[in-house]
């Protein structure tokens, strides 16, 4: 027979953020090879949008409105997602909130918490719960999964007026490290992706200024923006029988920003 890697027909993947940006650019890929796929956001027009172009690809897609910083919501939205798919065999732990770049020395209590509520807190209830689905498989002797969180370059450099940002995202690698050990006897890997530089609603007003622009597009040895659709293929790969034996990676996506 044939080598194909890389068709995830009869998988399903579930992506939390996934009705726009990175997010949507990884939903796109996995669905074009064929996995079933499940997006949770929080703006019912964004899910509405994304669903009808994922549709598109002709396997089975469904979104769900869900805030993960609420233990409450995630676990409502996974048991729905098990009841509608079956299963969940790829868990992107994808949906982040921006910082709002407020000196370190003024930052109120209430805006690290809301940065660490989602993008830590937020993506430790999804895992968590995916976690948990895997393990039960793998003990029914159905052993598959991949847990996967996006970080950012934030966590590995430093990012003024935005610690809180940066902490949230510095501990999710550490978390998603632990992970990959934790549950690797019942055959599930788990990655972080650490995104550059890339167009999406949440750096839509910083691309537009020109002092920010010109500053850091010399540095982009690609020079250019990364898109959604660059993120397709890690997702495919993390996801396909070629990244069997592949855990606990920081997939640094940036055009080569980090090391220029």
């Amino acid at each position: 027979m044939p080598f194909k890697p890389f068709d995830l027909s009869g998988r399903v993947v579930l992506i939390t953020g996934g009705n726009s940006g990175i997010g949507l650019g990884m939903a796109e890929g996995v669905a074009q090879a064929g996995a079933d796929v499940c997006i949770w956001g929080t703006n019912d027009e964004k899910n509405a949008n994304a669903l009808a172009a994922l549709k598109q690809h002709g396997t089975k897609v469904a979104a769900k409105k869900c805030d993960v910083s609420d233990r409450g919501a995630v676990e409502k939205c996974f048991a729905e997602t098990l009841e509608e798919f079956g299963r969940v065999d790829g868990c992107f732990a994808n949906a982040g909130a921006g910082a709002r770049g407020t000196p370190y020395h003024d930052m109120p209590d209430e805006e690290w918490h809301r940065i660490l509520g989602i993008n830590l807190w937020g993506a430790h209830y999804v895992l968590q719960q995916a976690a948990g689905h895997m393990k039960a498989r793998a003990d029914d002797g159905d052993a598959f999964g991949r847990l996967v969180g996006t970080a950012s370059l934030a966590a590995i450099s430093g990012q003024a007026r935005g610690e809180h940002y940066a902490a949230s995202k510095g501990a999710l690698i550490a978390m998603v490290k632990a992970l990959a050990v934790e549950y690797a006897r019942y055959n599930v890997t788990a990655h972080t992706l650490l995104p550059g530089w890339v167009e999406t609603a949440l750096t839509e007003q910083t691309f537009a200024w020109d002092k920010f622009s010109d500053n850091v597009m010399p540095r982009i040895p690609m020079r250019r923006w990364g898109q959604p659709e660059d993120f397709a293929g890690i997702a495919v790969y993390i996801m396909s029988e070629a990244s069997q034996y592949h855990t606990a990676e920081t997939f640094l996506i940036d055009g080569g920003y980090f090391v220029f």
